[in-house]
Formats: C-alpha cells, sequence, structure tokens
C-alpha cells in the first residue's frame, strides 16, 4: 500500500515517525555530516537532534505538518521569537552534539546574521525519507506550508545545506539570495527567498 503524502499537523504523539523520517532524510546532508561525522552513531544521533528541537522548540511555537514520511517546521513572523531554544534544550542539544557544539553554536549564530528583518515566514526544515522518494512527500509539504505564506502575503525563507536540493526549491519560487561558507571549516548554507503569490482562491 502506498504511504499517504497528504500533510497534516503534527502533534507531539508524532515525534517518533517525524525524527526517523528526518534521521533518514538529513543522513547525507552535509551539514549534519560536519554535526554528526561518525557513520555507525549519525542515525541515533540524529533521532535525537531532531527528537528535541521537535518536542522542545517547534512543536509549540511554529507550524509543524507531516506525512507518513516526512515533516516540515516552519515559524511564521508572529512565532519567531518563541520558536528559538531555551536554556534547557541548548543543554540538551549540546549533549547530543558532544565536542561538536562549539561548531554548531557557531553555524547557529553565523545564518542568524543573515536571516532577513522583514516579516516572512521561515521554513526551519524539510526532509522525506528517501525510502519514499519519489512520491511528493516533501512537495506536498512546501506547498501547504507556502499556501498559508501566500495566505498572509508574506514572503518565506529558508537555508539549503544541499546543493542538489536547490532546483527543488527553486521550481517552488525560492530564489538564492546569498551564498555563506559556514565557519570552522564547514560546508555551503544556501540563503533562499520567495515572494508572496496571490492565492488561487483570492
Amino acid at each position: 500500500m502506498a504511504i499517504t503524502n497528504m500533510p497534516k499537523t503534527a502533534a507531539i504523539d508524532d515525534a517518533a515517525l517525524i525524527s526517523r523520517s528526518l534521521a533518514h532524510a538529513f543522513d547525507d546532508d552535509p551539514m549534519m555530516r560536519w554535526f554528526f561525522p561518525e557513520d555507525s552513531s549519525r542515525e541515533a544521533s540524529l533521532g535525537s537532534y531532531f527528537t528535541t528541537i521537535f518536542t522542545r522548540q517547534y512543536v509549540d511555537n511554529g507550524v509543524c505538518e507531516c506525512t507518513e514520511a516526512a515533516a516540515a517546521f516552519w515559524v511564521p513572523p508572529e512565532a519567531q521569537a518563541k520558536a528559538v531554544p531555551d536554556a534547557e534544550t541548548i543543554q540538551e542539544l549540546q549533549n547530543i552534539l558532544g565536542d561538536r557544539a562549539g561548531l554548531f553554536r557557531d553555524a547557529v549564530e553565523a545564518a542568524a546574521e543573515h536571516t532577513p528583518q522583514e516579516p516572512h515566514w521561515y521554513l526551519a526544515l524539510l526532509g522525506a525519507d528517501p525510502a519514499a522518494q519519489g512520491q511528493g512527500h516533501g512537495a506536498a509539504l512546501l506547498r501547504s506550508g507556502l499556501a498559508k505564506a501566500d495566505a498572509a502575503g508574506l514572503p518565506a525563507y529558508l537555508e539549503s545545506s544541499k546543493a542538489s536540493n536547490l532546483p527543488f526549491y527553486e521550481h517552488f519560487g525560492f530564489t538564492v539570495r546569498k551564498e555563506l561558507r559556514l565557519p570552522g571549516g564547514g560546508p555551503m548554507l544556501w540563503a533562499m527567498w520567495r515572494e508572496p503569490r496571490r492565492p488561487v482562491n483570492a
């Protein structure tokens, strides 16, 4: 039976499914491989990382949606002050990252310096399990979030650390606004921007 790609609002009970899907989705991501360089422990570490940011940072403060094989975390402008990790979350992430915690902190700070100041919907994360590739999970989630941004008349912003994903986002109207090399010898990050479109039923 095909795995459904119909987006639904993610709840705390979806944490295990979401963290598993995202751990598989980001296994070959250059930035995640930089943060979690050990092949033998990467899947478990990624699972812990995504569980932490979903349950502690985004599920209550962002707009989180999932399918049976993918997830997207969005932050609308009114939630951006809240959707930041508190001290306990930061400590938990440091424990997961171990000796890479400093690199992670520097990368987050470097990316934050380039965050647009004007109100926008921020796509914090989008990933689909490669086992369900080609079934439209990522596209369905992206369309759903962009429809909300468009309905609000607001642009959308994201950072991608995987060059092969750029055409996917460009297909949905994003353009590369800036290329950023992460500090400490880190990978490249592409900041992408999309102007709002008039909703189809407007």
